[in-house]
C-alpha cells in the first residue's frame, strides 16, 4: 500500500510527476468508487512488522523505565525518553514505520512528562517538559501526531498553572472548553493549509482534531448533568441536538473525530432515559442498534450528506474546507 506522504516523496524526488501523481490518485478514486478526500486516510499500519516492531519496544521500554526506576523516580522516565529516542533514530528516520513512530514518539513524550512529575507530582514542571520534548522530536523526526502531542503538553500546562490558584479550581470545564475551541482552530488551520488532503498536514491536523475532540465535548455534555443519575427527557433532546450539530460540523470540516468523541455520551443518555422507563435489561442494546444503524447509513452516504451540507455554507468558509470530488 503506498500512502499519500510517498505519492509526495516521489513527486520530491523527481521519480513521478505532479501530473502522473495526480493521474493515479484519480484512478484510485474511481476504482475504489469513492472519493479519496472522503477517505480520511492517517497511515498506522504498513504489514505486521509494524505490530512485531512495537511488541519489542514496548517490552524493552517498560524493562528499561523499570528497572532505571530503582535508582532514583526521576531516572526512569529518563532513561524511558533516552532510549525512545535512539529507537526512532532507526525505525523513523530510517525505516519511516508508522505505529512505531507513534508509539516511540509517546514513549519519549511521556518519559519527559514522568521524569517532571516524579518531583512532587508537580504538573506544570510535567508539562513543560513534555512540550519541549515533543518540540524537539518534532524538529528532528517531523512524526504527525507530534504536534497533538505538543499541543496536549501547553494545553496541560496552562490548565495546571491556571488552576493551582484556589480559586479558580471552580472554572476547569470552562477552561478546557476554551481550549478544546483553540485546538480546534489550529487542527482547522493545518486542515485548510492541505484541503485535498495529499500531504503530511492533513496527518498533523487529524491528530489535533482527535485531541480537540474530548476537549470540547466533555465541558458540554458535562454541562447538561447527563452523570447525575436522574436522565430527563429534555436533557436527551438536548444530548441529540447537540449531537446533530456535532454531526453537521463533522460532515462540513469532514473529520469524524468530534462524532466519536461524543458518542459516549449519547449511549449513556438514552440509556439511562431507557432505564427509567423499566427497560433495564435492554437499554443499552437497543440505545446501541439504533445509533450504530444510524452511524452506518450515515457512512454509507457520507459523500452525499456532505454535499448537501456544504451547500449550505458561506462561500468564505467552503473555500477552506475539503472539496467534494
Amino acid at each position: 500500500m503506498y500512502s499519500e506522504e510517498d505519492l509526495a516523496s516521489a513527486v520530491k524526488e523527481g521519480v513521478l510527476t505532479q501530473e502522473a501523481a495526480n493521474a493515479f490518485r484519480l484512478h484510485v478514486a474511481r476504482t475504489r468508487q469513492l472519493p479519496a478526500v472522503d477517505e480520511e486516510y492517517v497511515r498506522l499500519l504498513s504489514g505486521f512488522n509494524d505490530i512485531f516492531v512495537v511488541i519489542a519496544c514496548a517490552l524493552l521500554l517498560v524493562s528499561v523505565g523499570w528497572i532505571s526506576a530503582r535508582w532514583a523516580p526521576w531516572s526512569g522516565g529518563l532513561a524511558l525518553s533516552l532510549v525512545a529516542w535512539a529507537l526512532a533514530e532507526f525505525f523513523t528516520r530510517r525505516r519511516l514505520m508508522a505505529l512505531p513512530s507513534i508509539v516511540l514518539l509517546l514513549a519519549f513524550v511521556g518519559g519527559a512528562f514522568a521524569a517532571g512529575l516524579s518531583f512532587k507530582g508537580n504538573f506544570v514542571l510535567a508539562s513543560a517538559l513534555a512540550g519541549a520534548a515533543a518540540w524537539l522530536h518534532w524538529m528532528r523526526f517531523k512524526v504527525p501526531m507530534t504536534v497533538a502531542a505538543g499541543v496536549a503538553s501547553v494545553v496541560c500546562f496552562v490548565v495546571a498553572l491556571i488552576l493551582s490558584r484556589d480559586e479558580m479550581k471552580g472554572l476547569a470545564a470552562p477552561i478546557m472548553f476554551i481550549a478544546g475551541l483553540a485546538v480546534f482552530t489550529l487542527a482547522m488551520r493545518w486542515d485548510a493549509s492541505d484541503v485535498r488532503r495529499q500531504t503530511r498536514r492533513s496527518d498533523v491536523a487529524f491528530w489535533l482534531h482527535l485531541l480537540a475532540a474530548p476537549l470540547l465535548v466533555h465541558p458540554v455534555f458535562s454541562a447538561l448533568k447527563i452523570f447525575d443519575g436522574d436522565t430527563r427527557l429534555l436533557q436527551a433532546l438536548c444530548v441529540v441536538g447537540l449531537y446533530v450539530l456535532i454531526s453537521l460540523t463533522s460532515l462540513a470540516i469532514d473529520r469524524r473525530a468530534l462524532m466519536v468523541s461524543a458518542l459516549a455520551y449519547v449511549l449513556y443518555s438514552f440509556s439511562a432515559l431507557l432505564d427509567q422507563f423499566g427497560l433495564v435489561s435492554l437499554s443499552f442494546a437497543i440505545t446501541a442498534l439504533a445509533i450504530g444503524a444510524a452511524l452506518l447509513l450515515l457512512s454509507a452516504f457520507w459523500h452525499a450528506s456532505r454535499t448537501l451540507v456544504l451547500r449550505l455554507c458561506p462561500t468564505g468558509i467552503r473555500r477552506h474546507l475539503p472539496p467534494i470530488q
